[in-house]
């Protein structure tokens, strides 16, 4: 197995932040999607290599394992069981593994390319990671896409509710494992893009509603948007600005229990008449008199 620089794949550099390789993974699967590329053959090989860059650096304990031991990350954990049961058994020496035994340790457990012998230990397989983006609408309820991942399409159920940048994980869905290991694991991120003029908290949403100073004043009704109806409210006399009202249910629903929502909540902003005739003026000067 040949060495992949991963931080080169993904364009960045070896003291990056998880920040800066998500925004920098984004940006470039976004580039070399397939979808997008129909014309390179080697576009399915490049996003593979940018997915799998992707999933050893964006997780810290992968990502320490690489750092440390390169191409062969992966036997991290057999090889310091074995630099430990060395050095147990070294006690009377100074139990140093260096790179030779670390050398020698890897072709003795999984073969040289001079036919030197080789266990069959088995090893689960490369984990994959893929994006989906969707509208706020898009997931009011549940519903059923189809992905390509690595030439093989997969029919995933998304549950209502899902938020952005949220990470799901289909079990043994990535790629085959190595001498009858099992199967690695799919993960699917979601951007969740807000096509709508209300604010998502959670599963509450929230807006601002422009209601004159004559229904302040006096009171009476106005309709309202939610996510799927109308709403008609009533406004009391006297309502001040910035007053809050809690609509039950009429916000996101809650992600994998399709029968709770949460709420909408509607700040009254108190619109201040201009352009005031004559006549108004004098009503106004007449009221603030009295």
């Amino acid at each position: 197995m040949s060495f992949i620089d991963y931080y080169k794949v993904l364009e960045v550099t070896k003291t990056a932040t998880e920040a800066e390789i998500k925004k920098s993974y984004r940006k470039l699967a976004r580039k070399l999607h397939p979808d997008l590329n129909p014309n390179d053959d080697n576009a399915k090989a490049k996003f593979q290599e940018l997915n799998e860059a992707n999933e050893v650096l964006s997780d810290p304990e992968k990502r320490k394992k690489y750092d440390q031991y390169g191409k062969d990350w992966k036997h991290a954990d057999e090889f310091e069981k074995h630099k430990q049961y060395q050095q147990s058994n070294n006690q009377g020496n100074s139990g140093n593994f260096n790179d030779q035994d670390f050398s020698s340790y890897f072709e003795s457990m999984f073969g040289n390319s001079s036919g030197g012998r080789q266990r069959s230990s088995s090893f689960k397989g490369q984990d994959y990671a893929s994006e989906i983006r969707l509208n706020l609408l898009d997931i009011l309820i549940e519903q059923k896409q189809t992905l390509t991942v690595n030439g093989r399409k997969i029919r995933i159920t998304i549950p209502a509710g899902v938020e952005n940048g949220q990470t799901i994980k289909i079990k043994g869905q990535g790629g085959e494992g190595v001498n009858n290991g099992p199967k690695g694991d799919l993960y699917i991120s979601f951007v969740i893009e807000n096509n709508t003029p209300f604010k998502r908290e959670g599963n509450n949403l929230y807006n601002t509603v422009t209601i004159d100073l004559y229904k302040a004043v006096l009171g009476g009704e106005i309709t309202v948007d939610t996510l799927s109806s109308k709403v008609k409210l009533t406004i009391p006399p006297g309502t001040q600005n910035g007053v809050k009202v809690k609509l039950k249910g009429k916000g996101m629903p809650v992600y994998k229990e399709s029968d709770k929502f949460g709420d909408m909540i509607i700040t009254y902003s108190i619109q201040i008449p201009t352009n005031l005739t004559e006549k108004q003026k004098e009503l106004f000067t007449e009221l603030s008199k009295s």
